[in-house]
């Protein structure tokens, strides 16, 4: 085992060297990806020199999600005690099913979850669990609502047509989540959203009834924290109104954005979300943990019980529920994703998760203001959001990420809204400094400079 952590510690020297030499890994195309990798699984072991030397070719070549190169994708950055629970966490190995195998590591687990509900302001009754990324958290808050307005369901599956609505903007697991819980993809009403991709809940109003008249059973409304292109905010408490008005289960999906509750200069963006029935959050996004760290919390924790629990008495051997996950989890044995954030938590505070927050609406807004007072650059994003979108000298976004891809010089996506596309930067990596937002567009500007045969 000692050999070991030191082989690990070496790959670990050599990962962050790489980071800061080639912080955008060469991309392998596919078709050349297992000739030029010795990926192949043999009769024989291999020998310590070759296993190394492919341990650390793999490293090169895979995408660098903590450089400062990195803005693709709505995670990024590595912050070093996040990622001393994570790695404490595979040592331990811990299944959090019952307290019988993960011990304190579940008092954890609820130390998180009871905070966050007391942050929100959601009552005593409040609960919650860790699930497998975002878009497993939505399902589990869609399939409570489906059992709370029809527990047949559960037994007999669904008999009647059921509806629930999201925005237009929203995630795409809303749609996969309704076919998995039976109520089906057609039955998914995407609701109209304004110039900033927030759901405009008088469509909402008009569409429940609508339906209504039509025979079908409103249900779940997902508001979003955070669109996964634009970055906007529904806007809770008008949409709560509504859901309240037919009385339906109101999901906050906060999986990109919902960490705004731990800033006081931005958790106004989440108004209202007391008044909803569940709350998602991903802490791997603007938290910086490791992949993955998903939170979902409900109003009422018997929803928990009643969609997911189900007895097992070669599992369930200890005498207190409140301390058995495996009771209101959508898994059975799953790893302990509540160390890594916990270990960031308490090592930072509350303060310290807030300055997290609060440093990305910053980068935001530095960057806005470089790209609007630039003139070969066109603005499509506004204020309070970590998602800067922009075109550059009319060159398709598409192309010009690509090429950017291609070439190693940035890992940027992007996006499209309203049929309009455009480059989509976020700056949700933590360690970014406002000098490296500078050479973001300053690497742009040289690439395309260099590259116009590439891009044209």
């Amino acid at each position: 085992m000692h050999n070991n952590l030191k082989l690990f510690t070496e790959l670990a020297e050599f990962l962050i060297s790489e980071e800061k030499n080639n912080p955008v890994a060469t991309p392998i195309d596919t078709s050349k990806l297992y000739e030029t990798l010795n990926l192949s699984l043999d009769d024989e072991p291999t020998i310590d020199e070759d296993f190394i030397k492919t341990l650390k070719d793999i490293i090169k070549s895979t995408p660098k999600t903590a450089s400062t190169s990195f803005f693709n994708q709505l995670f990024g950055g590595r912050i070093d005690r996040a990622t001393l629970g994570d790695l404490l966490a595979v040592m331990l190995n811990n299944s959090m099913y019952t307290y019988k195998v993960a011990g304190p590591q579940v008092g954890i687990e609820k130390t998180i979850l009871h905070k966050i509900c007391d942050m929100i302001g959601y009552p005593k009754t409040a609960d919650g669990t860790f699930a497998p990324g975002g878009s497993m958290s939505n399902y589990m808050a869609v399939l409570m609502a489906r059992d709370k307005y029809n527990p047949k369901a559960r037994t007999e599956g669904i008999t009647n047509k059921m509806t629930l609505y999201t925005s237009e903007a929203s995630h795409y697991s809303i749609a996969k989540n309704a076919s998995f819980i039976g109520v089906g993809r057609d039955q998914v009403r995407a609701i109209k959203t304004n110039d900033k991709g927030e759901m405009l809940s008088s469509h909402l109003d008009q569409q429940i009834q609508i339906d209504k008249d039509q025979g079908y059973q409103p249900f779940f409304v997902n508001a979003t924290a955070g669109t996964t292109v634009l970055g906007a905010f529904d806007d809770v408490k008008s949409i709560s109104k509504v859901c309240k008005k037919y009385g339906l289960w109101l999901h906050l999906d906060g999986a990109y954005c919902g960490a705004v509750i731990f800033s006081e200069a931005y958790k106004h963006l989440v108004n209202g979300i007391e008044l909803t029935d569940s709350f998602s959050v991903n802490a791997h996004k603007m938290l910086g943990t490791p992949l993955s760290c998903s939170v979902i919390v409900t109003q009422n924790k018997e929803h928990l019980k009643k969609s997911f629990s189900n007895e097992a008495e070669y599992l369930y051997q200890t005498n207190d529920d409140e301390f058995n996950l495996g009771k209101t989890s959508i898994q059975c044995g799953r790893r302990n994703d509540a160390l890594k954030l916990w270990t960031l938590w308490k090592s930072v505070g509350n303060k310290g998760l807030e300055k997290i927050v609060d440093h990305q609406f910053n980068l935001a807004k530095f960057a806005r203001n470089y790209i609007t007072n630039h003139p070969d650059y066109t603005l499509y994003s506004f204020d309070d959001s970590i998602s800067v979108c922009f075109n550059y000298k009319d060159i398709p976004a598409n192309t010009l990420c690509t090429a950017l891809y291609e070439q190693s010089q940035l890992m940027v996506g992007f996006g499209n809204f309203k049929n309009q596309e455009f480059v989509r930067m976020v700056t949700i990596n933590s360690i970014l400094k406002k000098e490296d937002i500078t050479n973001f567009f300053k690497t742009i500007e040289k690439f395309v400079i260099s590259s116009e045969n590439l891009i044209n």
